[in-house]
Formats: structure tokens, sequence, C-alpha cells
């Protein structure tokens, strides 16, 4: 293997769990902004309602993001056993 094939898997893999960590975060992360700016103009400073939302939003986007999340994973899985013979020699 050379050092131009290992730093293209590495690329492919660590763009694939960019990938899939965004899919979860990102739909948290406006939520949360959401909820902070509103705790912010009211003067709430609950921390369970900062918690409750981003942890509904993030298992909602689990169910609905997670049939395109391991469809994804398993086709760069495919990949890259069906790669192993071209990598190897």
């Amino acid at each position: 293997m050379t050092p131009e094939i290992f730093v293209d898997v590495l690329n492919d893999a660590l763009y694939m769990v960019i990938l899939m960590v965004s899919v979860i975060i990102l739909p948290s992360l406006a939520i949360g902004l959401v909820v902070a700016v509103f705790q912010a103009a009211t003067s709430i400073n609950e921390q369970t309602l900062s918690f409750l939302p981003r942890l509904i939003v993030t298992l909602l986007a689990l169910m609905y993001g997670g049939h395109w999340m391991t469809q994804t994973l398993m086709d760069y899985t495919t990949g890259l056993f069906l790669s192993i013979p071209t990598v190897v020699s």
C-alpha cells in the first residue's frame, strides 16, 4: 500500500465521519440556538428547557436520517472491501 492510497482511504473515512456526525449535530445545534435566543429574550435560565428540545430533535434526526446513514455507510464499506485487491497489489 502506497502512502497516496492510504491518504485517499483516510480522507474518505474522515469525510464519511464528518457527514454522519453533521446529520445529527446540525439540527440539534440550530434548535439549541433558537432556544438560547428565546431564553435570553425572556430571561428564563432553566437548564432542562434547552436540553429537552435538543434531545427530541436529535432523536428525530436519527429516526429520519438513520436509513440514509446506514445505506451510505454500507455503500462505503462495500466499496472499501471491493477495493482491497487493487490496494494490496
